[in-house]
């Protein structure tokens, strides 16, 4: 396993991995920067409040204010209706069905149940446009009683985007992944509905 779970084909990654009409980032509206303040620190990085709404949270690394080049962003989605387990493994399999429309999924894997928290999920997913390809860690987790997506994003730009993730996911897939789902420091549900909302 290790470094081998990421390590896949560069032709795979230099087709066409362009998403279907209807799937969009919502990180693709470019607005101005809602704080400066550290939001707060994944893998040594700090990261800053960018975007908000409808339960959609979106944060990048200072000087990557521009929703519209970003290179590393950690979007926090949070599930009002999903406060358990089952809940939970459903919306992970509906998201799951998402992704294999539109993209290429690399690994899925879960963390069973314990007798004080529920089963965690995660996928891991190579999306893409014309303009880049992205990968994405979707951690799913019961957060203080309630649902939470919590994604790490990766985009690549340019013309040779499939070599470049590849060499990226192999020398930090793993990585991130392990820190993704041992992370424990990310911001709560009532928390998160404090952050001003975009427009």
């Amino acid at each position: 396993m290790g470094r081998i779970r990421y390590l896949f084909f560069f032709s795979m990654l230099a087709g066409s991995f362009f998403l279907p009409a209807g799937i969009a980032f919502a990180a693709e509206q470019a607005v101005t920067p809602v704080s400066e303040k550290s939001a707060f620190v994944f893998r040594g990085i700090d990261y800053e409040h960018r975007w908000s709404k409808g339960g959609q949270h979106e944060f990048t690394p200072p000087g990557q204010a521009d929703l519209s080049a970003w290179l590393d962003m950690i979007t926090i989605n949070i599930a009002e209706d999903v406060r358990d387990g089952e809940q939970l493994a459903l919306l992970a399999n509906r998201v799951l069905s998402a992704y294999q429309r539109a993209g290429k999924v690399l690994r899925t894997d879960s963390k069973p149940r314990t007798t004080d928290r529920a089963a965690e999920h995660l996928v891991v997913v190579v999306l893409g446009t014309p303009k880049f390809l992205e990968t994405v860690f979707a951690r799913f987790v019961i957060n203080d009683g309630t649902g939470t997506v919590i994604l790490y994003a990766r985009r690549v730009y340019g013309n040779s985007v499939g070599p470049e993730m590849s060499e990226w996911l192999l020398s930090n897939g793993l990585e991130v992944e392990q820190a993704l789902m041992s992370w424990d420091r990310f911001p709560l549900p009532r928390d998160l509905k404090r952050l001003p909302q975009s427009h």
